[in-house]
């Protein structure tokens, strides 16, 4: 077994057969969401999360080992390495224990304790802790000479080295962390010359707080390292000083004489000036990891169900982007979400020009054969879903309210320039509203995730992981529905298992130049994409209308000589095959196992044949607020109201009932007993019923519970 499977073993806890496998599969350029649909014999039926964690332990164990053989390579430089030495590196499974072992040896600025070995006080030092001399303020004298003026400098200069000693013993450093682990506090106080500034108010709690950093919850401490950030608030990381210090003492002195209280004085300074600044800031550093791990759990869960929201599918829709002064911007699209008309109505003040905004309206309606309308929930919303509820159409027209988060910075974005360049932002915002009425998945993927508005303190944890985590979400949700080559965006083509942004563009310009695709390995002929990126992404696409009706569902291409055999067994055709079910049932699986087709894979190919090309998402269901809730001075405490879950963060979620102001479920009004993950309890864009317990209207806080 290699070495990287073992750590990733030990990580995991998964079978060595599915590490392994795994292991090569990606080394192979295989990506997580192939691996785990389509590689499953191979894996051992390891999930998309599971992969995700192979991939991760891989890329941590190869970071380690990078930083393992850059400082073998400067102990080589410094020749200080020994065979000891090296063998001792190569051992370590992980980066504290190795940045330990490097400490001593590390090219550090101008220490007092380098100053003193060139005034050449390392003997005298070795003397102190060897704990065996008496008179050693005599011994000591021996040393003043040169720029070492007195006993004094001699006798300060030797507990310098003494304390860069005591400070790069692992056995030392290993019990402060533990000390800090178990029993840190994290305290803030307010910095007086800006607590009373506007800006500093939000932060308020913490102008005087103190809490255990071990449980402190992720929220709150990137609240508090934000205001700290912001230069309202001073964070210190506090342990028992003596405690730790008696801890140190105890590893160290052996004897009761003149050394002993050299060597409690280099302690006390190893400590205060080395040890405790040093390692407070790693155990804030890992808690702030910590904290960012969890705030960007959050915020991956929060994105996929966001991406895997319910479409409406392929719809006439009629958008609308609200407005008071600069009006309702207005767009109709066709089933496949483009854009055919465009106008401003003036339905609401100062105009109030409601009578020719309703005509304007019914008039398009009927023009374009609407089957939906979609209205963004931003300002004005619900004035103009009121409006939209007096027309009487003369078909029936559902009428939905759409989260505008990011719609601006898509409108603005390069990608909405090259779809639009005829076009300003405000249309451009209408057609992303619509659209995402339409397919969600397919819209939201052409904005940057951080600013679709879900997730907690998303632009204070590690911006580097936050997009990897994000990056990995999408790709998974894409890959999950699957893409119709003939009308996926570039960016929604991007995310297609080993395509990418420039593969991509290469498929979106060929299908504009060449028509719509007529089946999958028509795909080929795209320039630069090759055997690989076919066997990766083709079971992703999807042709609708194919000759081959496989092409339409998740069936891989490698498996299309499978089915046909299923079939010609069965005496029928693969088209007569796919989605009768009684038929589907009667297959022997075993018969058409092989060395590289097993179980697993047959089991997906007859579940798809049964339903094929079959969205995984639920159908997009009509939602209305209670009308008469405008404002959050109409609320009242003990109201149950209709509301939509917005966000979702480890201490509640928040929920629209409908006014400018989201309440906040607290995760204790969630359930009556204790809740361990939001998540199990409401998931985003979930219509629910909620009971008002309190309102500040002074600080717009609307606290609410979930009515069951």
């Amino acid at each position: 077994m290699s070495q990287l499977s073992k750590y990733i073993i030990t990580k995991t806890q998964l079978p060595e057969s599915s590490v392994n496998n795994t292991i090569q599969l990606l080394n192979e350029d295989c990506t997580i969401p192939f691996i785990s649909r389509y590689r499953k014999e191979r894996t051992g039926n390891l999930d998309e999360v599971q992969v995700g964690d192979i991939v991760k332990y891989k890329e941590q164990f190869e970071a380690l080992e990078k930083r393992k053989q850059a400082i073998l390579k400067a102990l080589t430089e410094q020749d200080v390495l020994t065979l000891e030495l090296q063998q001792k590196i190569e051992g370590i499974q992980d980066i504290t224990t190795l940045e330990d072992v490097y400490l001593p040896f590390k090219k550090s600025r101008k220490t007092k304790a380098e100053t003193a070995r060139k005034h050449g006080l390392e003997p005298l030092a070795k003397i102190m802790m060897s704990q065996n001399a008496n008179d050693i303020e005599s011994i000591a004298f021996r040393y003043v000479k040169g720029a070492v003026l007195s006993v004094e400098e001699a006798l300060e200069g030797a507990r310098h080295i003494i304390a860069e000693w005591v400070n790069e013993r692992s056995d030392i450093r290993n019990q402060m962390r533990y000390q800090l682990e178990r029993f840190a506090t994290i305290s803030t106080k307010a910095v007086k010359a800006k607590a009373t500034e506007d800006d500093a108010q939000k932060f308020r709690d913490y102008f005087d707080w103190e809490e255990s950093l071990s449980r402190i919850p992720s929220h709150r401490l990137l609240a508090i390292l934000r205001a700290e950030k912001e230069g309202f608030i001073r964070v210190k990381i506090n342990i028992d000083d003596d405690r730790a210090l008696n801890k140190i003492e105890n590893k160290i002195i052996r004897s009761n004489n003149a050394c002993m209280v050299h060597i409690e004085l280099a302690i006390k300074d190893a400590y205060k000036r080395l040890l405790l600044p040093s390692l407070s800031n790693e155990a804030l550093q890992i808690a702030k990891e910590k904290a960012d791990e969890s705030a960007i759990t959050v915020f991956a869960k929060n994105l996929k169900q966001l991406l895997l929201g319910s479409p409406l599918g392929e719809k006439r829709v009629l958008a609308i982007d609200p407005g008071f002064r600069t009006g309702c911007k207005v767009v109709c699209l066709d089933a496949q979400g483009q854009l055919k008309y465009n106008e401003t109505i003036y339905p609401h003040p100062p105009k109030s020009d409601s009578s020719g905004a309703i005509k304007k309206l019914s008039s398009l309606a009927d023009a374009y054969k609407i089957d939906a309308i979609a209205i963004g929930n931003g300002t004005a919303s619900r004035e103009t879903e009121a409006l939209i509820r007096r027309i009487r159409f003369k078909n029936d027209i559902q009428v939905f309210v759409v989260s505008e988060a990011g719609a601006s910075i898509y409108s603005a974005s390069k990608i909405a320039r090259e779809e639009f360049p005829n076009y300003d932002v405000t249309v451009r915002g209408s057609v992303s509203i619509g659209r995402r009425l339409q397919d969600p998945l397919a819209e939201l993927v052409k904005i940057d995730a951080k600013s679709i508005g879900v997730g907690q303190y998303q632009h204070d944890v590690d911006q580097t992981k936050l997009q990897k985590s994000l990056d990995t979400v999408v790709e998974n949700c894409v890959n999950a529905v699957g893409v119709n080559m003939n009308t996926a965006s570039k960016p929604l083509l991007s995310y297609v298992s080993g395509i990418g942004p420039k593969l991509a563009e290469n498929i979106f310009n060929y299908r504009n130049e060449h028509g719509a695709f007529t089946s999958r390995k028509a795909i080929k002929k795209v320039p630069r994409l090759g055997e690989k990126a076919f066997e990766q992404g083709a079971a992703f696409l999807r042709i609708k209308g194919a000759e081959n009706p496989l092409d339409d569902s998740a069936v891989h291409p490698e498996s299309y000589a499978i089915v046909t055999k299923m079939a010609k067994d069965m005496g029928t055709s693969v088209e007569d095959l796919i989605g009768d079910n009684a038929l589907l049932k009667q297959i022997d699986l075993k018969r058409y196992c092989t060395d590289l087709v097993g179980l697993p894979t047959l089991e997906d190919i007859i579940k798809e044949l049964e339903k094929p090309g079959l969205d995984i998402r639920e159908q997009a269901k009509v939602f209305t607020f209670n009308q008469n809730i405008k404002t959050i001075a109409d609320l009242r405490e003990g109201q149950l109201l209709p509301g939509i879950v917005n966000n979702i963060t480890n201490f509640g979620c928040f929920v629209d009932v409908g006014i400018k102001e989201s309440g906040l479920i607290h995760v204790s009004n969630l359930a009556d007993a204790f809740v361990k993950d939001v998540n199990e309890h409401v998931h985003l864009h979930q219509q629910i019923i909620v009971k008002v317990l309190e309102v500040d209207i002074p600080r717009k806080r609307i606290q609410l519970k979930l009515h069951k």
